[in-house]
């Protein structure tokens, strides 16, 4: 904040001396518009002097040397309009960077505002709402039906029912007992419950979400720190050409004009500009990408690789088939299972319920219902007795030994259903692929991606069909997390490499690749921290515009160098010719950067194909929705 008010203090000190300096001169006073035009630069040219020293102690020379010379060379030689012009044109470039800097560092923190700042917290017999900076280890804190737990702690109630897939990638909630303890970013998805704080908040899921918002923009491209190196042969260049026009001139004005002509707003500002407005515009898409570096590298990915479970595929559970064991048809079984689930909150209870609805089926309402969270449900429907739950809770209340279903594959849930005392079937439940993951593919392989992989500790076939027909280059089954950094390291032969995952066991690879991302949105903490880019919405498919977007970043980025220094060195053998005095090299480099800088920007209005921006509305609903 300090450092945007100094570049905007310096541009209007720039403005001010330049415009008052030109209402002097035109008035009849140049002894005093001289003196005015020296005010207003000498400010801007202490502030790059100092910058300039700063970067040297880094051990990096960047282009800033051609602008500081530019203007000392002017001032020394009596040229202080150009001077004026110089200073403002430089401390104008630093704004408009700044200026779009902050843009994309607002629209992030926009997206991030769906998080929870507050917790309840249990203080002298009573309830009272603290942000979260205030919770302290020890602290007894309520977690509501539907509250994400806040901060890492110990159950202090009799039992508790958490969704813990943002954590472990496991799409089924799990109970958990009285000393239990809760990771911070896990939904509530039973009753209200007491949690003993045990960590700071400072440690949750969501500062370290925070944390990637404050560490976004800070690294610097690669494109950046080549156009710094460029800057040396650009220097040279420059300082050659002003020198021979001097040297065989004898006008030293020349020299000062092909200074001022040169002076690389250019490639001090198009990149940063062309690459935060990339930033901004993916935040506005709902991807998180932490910093100029990932972006670009974003940009020239050829192998990507993706997590099944919570990635490619949902990470929560639909009903795949409806077994039936006493004669009983489908819908009926689905009808019992659904009305009596009707007086439950788990999700797998919700899922049976949705099915239902969808199917168009009556749910009468259920009497007489006793939940055994994490276990199941017992209840009346229409006068018969409902039991609906795991297949051991159900089997040992109809006196049935459990098991014996052949056909369940790895990674799937069996819902047991009985009636009046006979086991009815079983629903069998599975993780389905993401909506949209096909054309994500087909999308991905347009912009250049070559090969993509699935890695997943799943079993071969159950990986083998659910990804059936999406053309992948292979598939990599039952991996362990050591074997997924493995895989990332040997597929870097084939040129950068993207992993995409959302688990705590996906965080070595994501920190492996060139660029990670990790699902942000219901994804693991650890994910989040080892990963390059978050994605906000829980939509695999939005990897697709962030690439798209990275790419013509970076496109823009070149052809607004390639352009601006190519017009640049024109004019500084213009200069060196003697067809441009200082003040017309200063107004024509204005235009060029000006021209430059407006083309950076463009990449604020790239609009991936198939996402309209109405349709970016969505990045703003709360994960716990």
């Amino acid at each position: 904040m300090q450092t945007d008010r100094l570049k905007t203090l310096l541009l209007l000190v720039a403005l001010t001396g330049l415009a008052l300096g030109l209402a002097l001169h035109v008035a009849g006073r140049p002894d005093l518009a001289q003196t005015v035009w020296l005010a207003g630069v000498v400010p801007v040219l202490a502030a790059l002097v100092m910058e300039i020293l700063r970067s040297l102690a880094r051990g990096e020379v960047g282009l800033d040397i051609v602008a500081a010379l530019s203007m000392t060379a002017a001032l020394i030689f009596g040229e202080t309009l150009a001077a004026a012009v110089v200073a403002v044109m430089y401390s104008g470039g630093t704004f408009l960077e700044g200026f779009a800097e902050g843009r994309a560092r607002r629209e992030m923190r926009d997206l991030l505002s769906r998080v929870p700042r507050s917790a309840t917290r249990y203080r002298n017999g009573g309830l009272e709402d603290v942000a979260l900076d205030d919770i302290a280890p020890g602290d007894r804190l309520l977690i509501r039906q539907g509250d994400v737990v806040p901060v890492d702690g110990r159950i202090t109630s009799t039992t508790a029912f958490l969704d813990t897939s943002a954590l472990t990638g496991e799409s089924l909630p799990q109970r958990l007992d009285r000393g239990a303890d809760a990771m911070s970013g896990a939904t509530n998805a039973g009753e209200a419950f007491d949690l003993e704080a045990t960590r700071e908040a400072k440690d949750s899921t969501y500062a370290g979400i925070v944390r990637l918002v404050e560490v976004a923009q800070r690294s610097k491209a690669p494109m950046s720190r080549l156009a710094d190196r460029w800057s040396l042969g650009f220097l040279a260049v420059t300082v050659a050409i002003a020198f021979a026009a001097w040297w065989f001139t004898g006008d030293p004005i020349r020299a000062v004009a092909v200074l001022v002509v040169a002076t690389p707003c250019p490639l001090i500002l198009a990149v940063p500009v062309a690459l935060v407005a990339g930033l901004s515009r993916a935040a506005h898409y709902g991807v998180l990408v932490k910093g100029a570096k990932p972006l670009e590298a974003m940009a020239r990915i050829r192998t990507l690789i993706l997590d099944k479970t919570g990635t490619l595929t949902d990470g929560r559970p639909q009903i795949v088939s409806i077994d039936s064991h006493d004669g009983m048809g489908p819908d009926d079984i689905l009808r019992f299972a659904a009305a009596l689930d009707q007086a439950s909150q788990h999700p797998v209870a919700q899922a049976i319920v949705a099915a239902a609805k969808a199917r168009g089926l009556g749910l009468p309402l259920p009497e007489d219902v006793a939940e055994i969270p994490g276990e199941g449900v017992i209840g009346f429907i229409d006068g018969r007795q409902v039991i609906v739950g795991g297949d051991g809770f159900v089997a040992r209340r109809v006196g049935r030994v459990s098991g014996g279903h052949p056909d369940l594959a790895a990674g799937s849930v069996l819902v047991a259903v009985a009636v009046d005392g006979r086991m009815a079937g079983h629903l069998v439940m599975s993780d389905p692929l993401r909506e949209g993951a096909d054309g994500m593919l087909a999308a991905l392989r347009g912009q250049g991606i070559a090969r993509i992989l699935l890695a997943t500790g799943d079993r071969a076939d159950v990986a083998e069909r659910v990804t059936d027909g999406l053309g992948l280059d292979g598939i990599r089954a039952g991996l362990t997390p050591d074997e997924k950094v493995l895989l990332v390291l040997t597929e870097h032969k084939n040129g950068p490499v993207m992993m995409v995952g959302d688990g705590v066991n996906d965080a070595p690879a994501l920190a492996a690749a060139d660029v990670g991302v990790a699902m942000g949105a219901r994804g693991a903490a650890a994910s989040a921290e080892a990963a390059d880019v978050v994605l906000l919405v829980d939509r695999v498919d939005r990897i697709a515009p962030g690439v798209e977007i990275a790419r013509r970043a970076r496109a823009i980025a070149l052809q607004s160098v390639v352009v601006g220094i190519g017009l640049s060195v024109l004019g500084m053998i213009a200069a060196a010719l003697g067809h441009l005095t200082p003040v017309q090299g200063a107004l024509i480099q204005e235009v060029i950067d000006v021209a430059v800088i407006l083309n950076a920007l463009r990449a604020l209005r790239i609009t991936p194909p198939g996402i309209p921006d109405r349709q970016v509305a969505l990045h703003t609903t709360p994960a716990s929705a």
